[in-house]
């Protein structure tokens, strides 16, 4: 029989918030701390791939997720100028029928708030942890309080966690997110993500974002890439100026750009990339952004943090000691977790950066080799996060929608 635990979740993220989900559904009590009044999303769109949608599945939500996203059949790119293809990725390489789903963060937070809710965890808002002592078990505040001890702490603090060590060299560029009404009439594919690029220095990209609701209309996605430091500038000069740079770069979201007319309107996000080491220690371990943290361009961050979190539950039931359950966790998810990483680090200055070298490769390289075997089929298992087969190695099937398993039997 598996010793139920009493465990600590410092983070109200999705992936924070799916582990609570999975561990307390198998009996554990969890209590899951977030620095928020009211625990919410920070962020726009972001795309499900089919790593994700498999533990939405696990937990009851993914024909939810699917019927509130949008499908995504293709990632499509074109170079400004040249008029080249430099990104052009279709899912049904792997298989016919596979997709994956561009959902808004906010909808996607609901669905797994309200199933550790329903699950029986905790969530106790108001509290922003500072520290963890990873041998006994204990937290501490920002307002000086200490809680615990817990058998299990789980830091799903995100990127900056101060539970974990930080980057100290964040990623040159970030991007401008605004999430949109969807218009029939503005000429963007419903069913891909669409991107323009001037070399790797500028990049917009459109995809569609799915529903708030059932009775919500539809939404897209719009972002633009800005270096960070170039962020505090752009806030001080007229949005005007701004537009019509983007429009420059592609005349076609100026109907888009029209509804824009505050800089709030668009949300700031700065990339970090770095891994965080060792994963486990003692009572202390780190999931998601805490333990590995990369730009979204392959579009992998949701989907790591729901596998994490799956394989954390799913380890708590293969053996009664902890840790030997914690090792099983990092055995389980450190092979992905290092390929992606690797990929993340290489891919992301090519479309991210001030390299012309690298734009330059990538024009004249990106599609021919994507249209040679088996790269077309190397891009869409990257991208939809299969490669290094994360969901086997958790006893999964890609597109598995059966019921939900009770994981501790």
């Amino acid at each position: 029989m598996i010793s139920s635990r009493k465990i600590a979740i410092a983070g109200a993220g999705i992936g924070g918030l799916a582990a609570a989900a999975l561990l307390a559904r198998q009996g554990h009590e969890v209590s899951v701390y977030d620095q928020f009044d009211t625990p919410k999303p920070i962020g726009c769109g972001l795309i499900l791939q089919e790593t994700g949608l498999a533990i939405l599945a696990e937990l009851g939500l993914r024909e939810r997720a699917e019927q509130l996203g949008a499908p995504l059949y293709q990632l499509y790119g074109q170079a400004v100028g040249s008029g080249r293809t430099v990104l052009d990725v279709r899912y049904d390489a792997i298989r016919p029928g596979l997709c994956g789903v561009a959902i808004q963060r906010p909808v996607l937070f609901d669905l797994v708030y309200r199933a550790a809710m329903e699950a029986g965890a905790r969530i106790v808002p108001s509290t922003r942890i500072l520290s963890a002592q990873a041998v006994s078990g204990y937290l501490t505040t920002g307002e000086g309080k200490t809680l615990g001890p817990f058998d299990l702490v789980v830091d799903a603090l995100g990127v900056r966690s101060p539970l974990s060590s930080r980057s100290r060299s964040p990623l040159a560029y970030g991007a401008l997110w605004a999430t949109l009404p969807w218009k029939e009439d503005l000429g963007f594919e419903k069913t891909a993500l669409a991107q323009r690029y001037r070399q790797a220095r500028q990049m917009a990209g459109v995809m569609p974002s799915g529903r708030g609701s059932d009775a919500a209309p539809e939404t897209l996605t719009y972002f633009w890439s800005i270096r960070a430091d170039a962020h505090a500038a752009w806030k001080q000069a007229p949005l005007s100026d701004w537009k019509r740079e983007a429009t420059t770069l592609w005349p076609e979201t100026a109907p888009l750009l029209e509804q824009l007319d505050r800089h709030d309107q668009l949300t700031f996000a700065q990339y970090d990339h770095r891994t965080h080491g060792p994963v486990v220690n003692q009572r202390l371990v780190h999931l998601g952004d805490s333990w590995h943290a990369a730009s979204p361009q392959l579009g992998q961050g949701a989907n790591m943090a729901l596998l994490d979190a799956f394989a954390l539950a799913r380890a708590m039931t293969v053996h009664d000691d902890l840790d030997r359950q914690l090792r099983h966790y990092a055995s389980m998810r450190s092979g992905h977790v290092r390929l992606f990483q690797a990929m993340s680090w290489l891919f992301t200055p090519v479309y991210q950066s001030d390299s012309t070298m690298l734009a330059w490769l990538r024009d004249w390289l990106a599609a021919p080799i994507s249209k040679v075997p088996p790269g077309a089929k190397l891009l869409a298992a990257m991208v939809s996060g299969g490669m290094g087969s994360p969901l086997k190695k958790l006893g999964l099937k890609p597109g598995d929608q059966s019921p939900p398993r009770d994981l501790s039997r």
